[in-house]
């Protein structure tokens, strides 16, 4: 049909009316002539529906072996990972430990100094401190036990009888005196 149409366009004059429809309609046959047919869209379009099933066929078939592989992989990858991430965990747990300690350490050196500096100030003002007081606390214990003791022994010495010293009689040498006085005054 097309190559009727393209003779009949060749032999139609162009300066006429008709010339010029047959000159369009010559245009849109080669342009026909040059588009693919019904039968050529038609079996590209049955080789397309075939390579889809053929990839499904395919993909069922060789679904389990790409989604075991990918498992397998996975499982690798995590590995990794995890490796690298309980290595990063302990060095952060050690950099942290060596951080406390540094500054554990910095901490009581100035808590020492803060103390020695508040002590030189107390003894400066005479104010004793919690280790003057518990040295006077055992000095006043010491000498509260030696004054008991002391206490003791004198209730002891003071409760014994006096020692009866043995006593001559001497009220009967004095009447004998005395007899003796009065024989000579009457002689």
């Amino acid at each position: 049909m097309a190559s009727r149409l393209k003779k009949t366009a060749r032999s139609t004059k162009p300066s006429s009316p008709m010339g010029e429809i047959a000159g369009k309609i010559g245009a849109m046959a080669s342009n026909l002539g040059e588009q693919p047919s019904a039968k050529q869209v038609m079996e590209s379009a049955q080789q397309i529906w075939l390579a889809g099933l053929g990839a499904f066929s395919k993909a069922q078939n060789e679904g389990r072996k790409v989604f075991d592989t990918l498992v397998k992989q996975g499982e690798q990858i995590e590995q990794r990972t995890r490796h690298v991430a309980e290595a990063t965990i302990e060095t952060a747990k050690e950099q942290a430990s060596k951080t406390m300690e540094m500054a554990s350490g910095k901490f009581d050196k100035l808590e020492q100094v803060f103390e020695n500096r508040v002590h030189s100030s107390l003894n400066r003002l005479g104010v004793l401190t919690s280790k003057d007081v518990e040295a006077l606390s055992k000095q006043v214990g010491e000498l509260s036990e030696a004054v008991r003791a002391l206490l003791a022994k004198e209730k002891r010495t003071s409760a014994r009888p006096a020692a009866k010293k043995p006593v001559a009689k001497k009220a009967p040498a004095k009447k004998v005196v005395r007899k003796a006085a009065a024989k000579t005054k009457r002689a």
